[in-house]
């Protein structure tokens, strides 16, 4: 008997969450984030760890420029779920996306959990692009005596090579183009875009052109063909 009138008090307590957590998912892809974050909030009182509805605020918090927030939000998601790399990848850019609000002492503070984080990452899926993106972006710009390394980075920028042509080309470009080799920068750029023939790759050697060769003829000439 007192089973059965546990069973009939959690029931419907059940369905409130469940409806709530669909009204909040509903408002969530609707991109109505300010009006689903409230209610997503009032599950997560009442079910700390639950994965859907932690995993739906970090995106809110990421949307509202949260960084802080976020990183809370898939700290404990990475904990929950260990293997999942997009966990992983998710706490170190919502770390790196604050790093870049704040001052550059207490920024350096935080590399070591980024690093950690992207490489998690990796570790759990080898051929997570992004995750290397941003690990050359940090060897890049930390200085040398905090652990920057342009070897590093192309290190990371040849793994890249190995399964995504175009992101190799477009690291490498990215690595010369750090370091002001502009004419090195413009062969990584231009093999990319030879391969990918797309906005992005386009965008990189057409701002090469304009903006660090400056060759506005080159520039026009790339941008005349690419919209034919």
């Amino acid at each position: 008997m007192k089973n059965l009138v546990l069973f009939l008090f959690i029931l419907p307590v059940f369905g409130w969450t469940q409806s709530n957590f669909e009204r909040a998912e509903k408002l969530f892809h609707s991109k109505k984030y300010s009006e689903a974050q409230p209610i997503f909030e009032g599950i997560l009182k009442n079910n700390p760890s639950d994965i859907k509805t932690l995993e739906c605020l970090g995106e809110i918090a990421g949307h509202q420029k949260s960084w802080v927030k976020g990183a809370a939000y898939f700290k404990k998601l990475k904990e929950l779920r260990p293997n999942n790399a997009d966990y992983f990848f998710k706490y170190g850019g919502c770390l790196a996306m604050r790093a870049t609000e704040i001052n550059r002492i207490k920024a350096f503070t935080m590399v070591g959990d980024m690093k950690e984080a992207f490489e998690k990452t990796i570790e759990l899926n080898p051929k997570h692009v992004q995750a290397r993106w941003a690990l050359i972006e940090i060897y890049l710009q930390l200085p040398g005596i905090l652990g920057g390394s342009e070897s590093k980075a192309i290190a990371y920028s040849n793994e890249l090579a190995q399964f995504s042509p175009v992101d190799g080309y477009l690291s490498r470009g990215r690595i010369e183009d750090y370091f002001k080799r502009y004419n090195l920068a413009e062969k990584n750029y231009k093999k990319a875009h030879e391969i990918g023939n797309s906005k992005v790759t386009f965008q990189k050697l057409y701002n090469l052109y304009l903006n660090k060769l400056k060759d506005p003829k080159k520039a026009k000439d790339l941008k005349e063909k690419f919209e034919e």
